[in-house]
């Protein structure tokens, strides 16, 4: 799946809306806007530069799922992690203490994983 066809899954869910603020796609559901489920990122900013988002077709998907999820993932934050890695997931790297994570351009087992995660974020 490309870009594209995850904003296409994204907004077929029920109650979806969607902004475009600081180079992001934001996903809300339903009209409190407070906290975005699911952000996809394709570019650098001045806030956000760790992932080298500028590369041609390279996007980030942010997925808020529960601390159950996260802490089951296993994921840990370290100042040597590399954001700009390919299909691998992350903590996200400014809300992972949100239960944020992240991934570059999903595929294969990672891709499957990807959507339910998406759709565990959107309840």
């Amino acid at each position: 799946m490309n870009q594209e066809d995850f904003e296409r899954f994204i907004m077929e869910l029920p109650h979806v809306q969607r902004e475009e603020n600081f180079g992001y796609l934001l996903f809300f559901v339903g009209d409190d806007h407070r906290l975005p489920f699911v952000t996809i990122a394709n570019s650098v900013n001045d806030i956000d530069n760790v992932s080298n988002l500028d590369r041609d077709g390279v996007f980030r998907i942010n997925i808020g799922v529960s601390k159950e999820t996260f802490n089951s993932l296993d994921l840990h934050l370290n100042e040597d992690m590399d954001y700009s890695v390919l299909n691998v997931f992350l903590p996200h790297p400014h809300y992972a203490k949100q239960h944020f994570i992240c991934i570059l351009n999903p595929v294969d087992d990672n891709l499957e994983k990807t959507k339910p995660f998406i759709l565990e974020a959107h309840v």
